[in-house]
């Protein structure tokens, strides 16, 4: 989260009640509810904080300097101690319902990833979605991915993935560097739709020119590590 104080306690209490249902149905075992803050400036620190000391099951991890989507993945990533992670955006993309049954087809399907995509994506406005095609065509012709919609925030991941792929991105490339990793080591990812919600409050940056030089620059590097990976031991 990056000045995130208008979603916070809304991200997580979304997160919490659907983790508290599943515990209910016995789908889970028990879970923990990582926020990453990324150096906000706002309240976003103290409201965290506030809920972490309120809930065991929440924790929150600062960076002393602002380190971008991929880097605060990253710390979630290495922060986690279940066996299956989701992770995605403070600004509730999805409903949380959804954790349900991406956790029933990664079971079902025996899958190690569940990407999900937007069904109707109009409510991000036609500049955004057109950005969007071009740079998933551009991931799929460089990188012979099969997974539409790669950079939206909803990937239910087994650990051993995440311990195996090791994105390296510190920008918003993570996403798809993750997939495209994990595709090129042998492991098996399913797609659902999902209903998309567009952030209506605070705002987002994923579209500045900065970040999309930044996805273009990991893009080009991770061609060239790709030549030495190979499957992963399951």
């Amino acid at each position: 989260m990056w000045n995130e104080e208008d979603y916070v306690e809304r991200a997580i209490r979304a997160a919490e009640d659907e983790c508290q249902r599943l515990v209910g149905l016995g789908e889970i075992a028990d879970y923990e509810l990582v926020i990453v803050d990324d150096c906000s400036t706002d309240r976003t620190p103290e409201i965290a904080d506030a809920i972490a000391a309120a809930d065991p099951h929440v924790r929150v991890v600062h960076h002393p300097v602002n380190r971008g989507l991929g880097g605060s993945i990253k710390t979630g990533f290495d922060s986690v101690r279940g066996d299956v992670v989701l992770y995605t955006d403070a600004d509730l993309p999805f409903e949380m319902l959804e954790l349900g049954r991406a956790l029933r087809v990664l079971r079902h399907y025996e899958a190690d990833m569940v990407s999900a995509y937007r069904l109707d994506r109009t409510g991000e406005g036609p500049r955004r979605a057109v950005y969007s095609f071009v740079y998933n065509s551009l991931v799929q012709v460089l990188f012979g991915t099969r997974v539409r919609d790669i950079n939206f925030a909803f990937k239910l991941v087994r650990r051993k993935v995440l311990e195996a792929a090791r994105p390296v991105s510190e920008g918003s490339f993570i996403d798809a560097e993750l997939v495209i990793r994990a595709q090129r080591m042998g492991f098996h990812i399913v797609q659902i739709g999902v209903d998309y919600f567009p952030r209506t409050r605070g705002i987002s940056t994923l579209s500045s020119p900065a970040v999309i030089r930044r996805m273009l620059t990991e893009m080009r590097e991770l061609r060239s590590d790709l030549a030495a990976l190979g499957p992963a031991e399951r």
